[in-house]
């Protein structure tokens, strides 16, 4: 419950500012927010100096009031017994909070010190107010001489004291906001930084991405003469013949599957119920798989073996097929081919070794190691070029942020004066 005063809203008249600009570099704006901040907290404590002042009285006046209160009998033997008793417990409770809260208000010469006196008024007002406003009967019936003085008194406290409250909040807020600055001039510092360390760091890039593209025109260079020599067009010619000759083994091979597929079922039988030693059996596997590749002279005696025990296993019934004397044929006219075939595969093979051979002796010893490094290398400068790039587009991006940021700075700046701060 208040005891008898309320506060009214002041209504604050527009103020007309006139803008003047004024050029400063960014090194000048710490100064200028260290200057701005005295200033604030120059006008701040004045004023709530003044405010302390004009409340100082009427702390003391409240004082006395207690004094005098508690003298005064407020002539309850006049009164009946049981209403007395009420009026003098709540006289006594109001001197008892004006005696132990009401103090006298201490000198004011810092910012801390204004707030210890702003929480120390709104403590004293909340505690007054509240006694008074549980014994507002027996003051305004029984103390009325009181309660005006009161009234009058705690009103004026209550406005100096919400005013006071007012001022610390808004030197509050303007501390924040050149704290915020503060902090934008850092990440400003930052990001300049940031912005030397990329730029070096790309320079540096660069440089390397010069000496690999000068080492690979070197390279290039020494692979276009190996290129131009009359070593390496006989090295290119041979290998377009040779490659053109590999086609033939291909039609070999082709002519082998065709004739070892006629007979692919009694030789994949053989190879699971025979017991042949090891490198007959290594044959069979061949045989079955890769006839290409099993036929060489070396293995003519093998393969005939072979072939006549898949006879005898068809002709005793241990291997079954499903026509056999067809089957028989077919291994005769495998047999009476096998000569044919070996020589066809001999031939091939003496003929791609040697001319395999010729290329390799043909071929530039360190064309091979330079078409490498020159690879290597390029890769490694394609990797910084985009590694460049990205430095590129960060510092790009850093520039671009500055200015937004110097641009918060001046508008922030704008809120604590009638000049309009300009930064270069």
């Amino acid at each position: 419950m208040v005891f008898g005063w309320g506060k009214k809203k002041s209504v604050e008249a527009p103020v007309e500012r006139t803008s003047v600009n004024r050029n400063i570099s960014l090194q000048d704006v710490p100064r200028i927010i260290s200057d701005l901040s005295k200033l604030r907290e120059s006008q701040t404590l004045s004023e709530i100096k003044t405010l302390r002042n004009n409340t100082a009285p009427l702390i003391d006046d409240l004082m006395k009031i207690g004094i005098v209160l508690e003298k005064d009998n407020l002539k309850v033997d006049d009164i009946d017994k049981h209403l007395a008793i009420i009026v003098v417990r709540g006289k006594q409770q109001v001197i008892d909070v004006i005696k132990k809260d009401v103090k006298s208000l201490i000198q004011i010469s810092t910012i801390d010190d204004a707030k210890k006196l702003d929480y120390f008024l709104n403590q004293v007002l909340k505690k007054v107010g509240d006694v008074l406003g549980r014994q507002t009967r027996v003051i305004h019936i029984f103390a009325k001489k009181y309660a005006n003085q009161l009234t009058d008194n705690l009103k004026i406290m209550n406005n100096n004291s919400a005013n006071i409250s007012k001022l610390l909040k808004h030197f509050a807020s303007t501390q924040s906001t050149f704290d915020e600055i503060n902090q934008m001039l850092e990440e400003i510092k930052s990001l300049n930084q940031n912005h030397v360390d990329k730029t070096q760091r790309n320079i540096e890039l660069l440089n390397n991405f010069k000496s690999f593209e000068e080492k690979n025109t070197s390279l290039q260079n020494s692979i276009d003469e190996i290129h131009s020599s009359e070593n390496f067009k006989k090295y290119v010619a041979l290998e377009n013949k040779l490659n053109q000759f590999t086609l033939q083994k291909s039609k070999i091979k082709n002519e082998i599957d065709t004739q070892f597929t006629k007979i692919s079922r009694p030789l994949g039988r053989y190879s699971y119920s025979s017991s042949l030693d090891k490198d007959q059996k290594n044959i069979l596997s061949t045989l079955v798989n890769d006839p290409f590749t099993a036929l060489i002279p070396t293995n003519f005696d093998s393969i005939i073996v072979i072939l006549e025990n898949i006879r005898k296993g068809i002709s005793s019934g241990s291997i079954s097929v499903k026509d056999t004397d067809k089957t028989l044929s077919q291994l005769t006219e495998t047999e009476e081919s096998l000569d044919g075939f070996i020589k066809k595969v001999s031939g091939y093979s003496d003929t791609f070794n040697s001319m395999k051979n010729d290329l390799n002796t043909l071929k530039p010893k360190n064309l091979t190691s330079l078409e490498n490094n020159f690879s290597k290398n390029n890769n490694s400068q394609n990797d910084l070029k985009l590694k460049s790039d990205a430095l590129l587009s960060e510092i790009d991006e850093i520039n671009s942020k500055i200015p937004q940021i110097i641009s918060e700075i001046e508008n922030k700046l704008q809120l604590f004066s009638n000049s309009q701060y300009v930064i270069s």
